[in-house]
């Protein structure tokens, strides 16, 4: 009786998945780096609103002690959080989130509004709209803000949320993209809601706004998180604490022969929070859109 001894050799397919592989390991490295690059600047901005000695936020800026706080304390944020007083944080940031979204709002409906009559109305010369108002985003904003400033004042506007809200509203860029979404509906639907009776504005109300939320959502966060970011504008038309928003007030800080960086890390942080929650409560949408545009692309 013999016994047949099998010897096998691991397969070079094995040998092969055996290795580690080199590019998923740099591409995770090169992410990793990135993403610290990104976050490290919000989580140094973190930890020093937490320090409430602003000298102490200078010494450590230097080292890796920025990156830490032994004894985390929220009193920057509850002295700056009032409605009152020289710099009312409390207030501007409720003026900022009135603004931000009374524009929001308003431009979603505005923008999509003009999208429609452009890709479905019986428009005369639409080519010539369009290229208009691609040229008019071409003009820089800076250009245009004092004639601006002039209208407002005129108007009996200044020093109010309307000033801030209604000039920023409309925006060729917003108009253009949501026109390109709606272009691409098939004319099928139009059609079969017209049969149906379907006014113009019940077509636009009940079937393309439905139809349009990924790019309503990517409008709303560039709109809103432009509108947030406001500086020049604000600053020009507000005299008083009555609308001033969160970001002219920061700039308070500076200019002043002496700088609280604890209070200013904290208004930062006031200041950072809500467009970054903003951001998340559209993001599904938001990148919903940018997906279906590559795909259609």
């Amino acid at each position: 009786m013999s016994t047949v001894v099998s010897t096998s050799t691991p397969s070079p397919v094995a040998k092969v998945s055996a290795k580690p592989d080199i590019g998923a390991i740099v591409k995770f490295v090169a992410v990793l780096i990135i993403a610290l690059v990104v976050i490290s600047p919000l989580f140094l901005l973190f930890v020093a609103s937490l320090k409430p000695d602003r000298f102490q936020i200078l010494a450590d800026m230097g080292s890796f002690r920025a990156f830490w706080v032994s004894e985390p304390s929220l009193q920057n944020f509850t002295d700056i959080a009032t409605f009152g007083g020289a710099l009312p944080f409390g207030r501007y940031l409720v003026n900022s989130l009135i603004i931000l979204f009374c524009t929001v709002l308003g431009g979603v409906f505005l923008n999509s509004m003009a999208a429609f009559v452009l890709a479905w109305g019986r428009l005369p010369g639409r080519a010539v709209v369009l290229t208009a108002l691609i040229g008019l985003y071409i003009v820089p904003q800076e250009s245009i803000v004092l004639p601006l400033l002039s209208l407002v004042n005129k108007a009996g506007l200044g020093d109010s949320f309307a000033a801030q809200i209604l000039p920023w509203m409309a925006s060729p860029l917003y108009i253009f993209l949501i026109y390109q979404f709606f272009i691409q509906v098939p004319r099928d639907i139009y059609d079969a809601a017209t049969v149906d009776g379907a006014s113009p504005f019940r077509i636009y109300w009940s079937v393309f706004l439905p139809l349009s939320l990924p790019v309503l959502a990517t409008v709303a966060i560039l709109l809103g998180i432009e509108t947030w970011n406001q500086y020049l504008w604000p600053l020009m038309v507000t005299q008083t604490d009555y609308a001033r928003p969160i970001s002219v007030g920061i700039a308070s800080f500076f200019g002043h022969d002496s700088v609280y960086w604890n209070s200013a890390m904290a208004a930062s942080v006031m200041m950072m929070v809500p467009v970054l929650i903003f951001y998340l409560a559209f993001q599904k949408w938001f990148v919903s859109s940018f997906i279906s545009s590559a795909v259609k692309g």
